[in-house]
């Protein structure tokens, strides 16, 4: 084509500028070319008319559907700040990347991205850090524990290397210092639980100070429960110098172990010590036993030798005071006194049931030679 656009554009302006004399024509009508037909078949530039007219008429009929699609992008924009925190959930919003305001659990609503966003940690739910060991999951699903020995490996207060693996277990109890003033939360490699690299630094440096205080006889046998305690103590006052907002709930050790290369020695000496220990508590069980028993029996004894000191005693004094009280009557009437307590004497003798009596009257014995059955036991009813 021997035209040029700029030729084509002034020509289309003059037509804008110029009045409609076209009105009564319709709009698919083609408008006629001032400039007159193009010189060597000028049908191109009548081509361009038409593809441009039709791209306006489509613009124009496509205007309102334009306005909608606006109009429900503006909508799914502002209904994007709807949000829920659940009930183990606390809600922390940012506005430009700083923080603005928490929430409680339930529905709310923030300015949508990128005005406002909302983090929702979960502040009542345990999560746990592994220090010196990971658990992974194999092609099977099953856990497989590796260890870390770089973690694992620790120095006794007596100079000795000792592999410790233990568990820390902690909250959020304070959302705002735990995502603004901790590290980053990153997940593990097995995708399942979520910890702090600030709270497996702290806990790492808290139990390195524990166990380089202790003895290592005490690291394998009987002083775990008191590491834990200070590890849990120590980590504790860690996190809250920096104000990370976490709480920490207990701090478990998994696995105390020697060096492999004296693996075998330690548990000679762990060996002993708890034959050591198992001595000792039977000696105390005996000794716990034998005692008691013993100052029970030595009790009953001095009781009733007690009983039987103030038996005799009071015994003895009721027959003296029984005595004196017969001396005086007998020294007021001897004779009648005396023929008194021999008739009680003989009353007392004679109703006794076990005691057999022969009657002889005065004139038999006189007659007769008596011969009584004194050796004889048994006797019954002889008159």
């Amino acid at each position: 084509m021997n035209w040029d656009w700029e030729k084509l554009q002034d020509k289309r302006k003059r037509q804008n500028s110029r009045p409609s004399g076209n009105q009564g024509k319709r709009d698919d009508e083609e408008p006629e070319d001032p400039f007159g037909p193009e010189p060597g078949g000028g049908r191109g530039d009548s081509g361009i008319r038409q593809m441009s007219d039709a791209f306006t008429r489509l613009r124009r009929s496509r205007r309102p559907v334009f306005k909608i699609l606006l109009l429900l992008l503006v909508l799914g924009w502002l209904a994007s700040g709807i949000f829920i925190v659940n009930p183990e959930e606390i809600g922390v919003i940012t506005r430009f990347g700083a923080y603005s305001r928490r929430v409680e659990p339930g529905p709310h609503y923030h300015l949508p991205y990128p005005i406002e966003q909302a983090v929702t940690p979960k502040v009542l739910h345990v999560q746990r850090v592994e220090i010196g060991f990971r658990t992974l999951r194999s092609n099977s699903g099953q856990p497989v524990v590796r260890g870390v020995l770089e973690e694992a490996a620790m120095l006794t207060g007596d100079e000795n290397i000792v592999n410790v693996q233990f568990i820390v277990q902690y909250q959020i109890k304070d959302a705002v210092d735990f995502l603004f003033k901790a590290d980053l939360q990153i997940p593990n490699p097995g995708g399942t639980d979520i910890y702090s690299e600030t709270v497996r630094n702290a806990a790492e440096a808290a139990m390195r100070e524990v166990i380089g205080g202790s003895q290592i006889d005490s690291a394998l046998t009987d002083g775990k429960n008191q590491i834990q305690l200070e590890t849990r103590d120590l980590l504790q006052g860690i996190l809250d110098r920096y104000s990370t907002g976490i709480q920490i709930q207990a701090v478990q050790l998994q696995d105390v172990t020697p060096p492999q290369e004296v693996s075998a020695a330690f548990k000679d000496v762990a060996s002993a010590r708890e034959d050591r220990s198992r001595s000792i508590n039977e000696a105390e069980a005996y000794r716990n036993e034998i005692l008691p028993r013993t100052s029970g029996e030595a009790a009953e004894i001095l009781n009733k030798a007690e009983a039987y000191k103030k038996a005799v005693a009071e015994k003895a004094s009721g027959d003296a005071q029984r005595f004196l009280s017969v001396l005086a009557e007998y020294n007021k009437a001897q004779n009648v006194t005396k023929k008194r307590m021999y008739i009680e004497t003989m009353e007392e003798i004679l109703s006794s049931p076990g005691m057999e009596k022969i009657i002889i009257n005065g004139e038999s014995a006189r007659s007769v030679l008596p011969f009584l059955p004194l050796g004889r036991g048994g006797a019954q009813g002889g008159r």
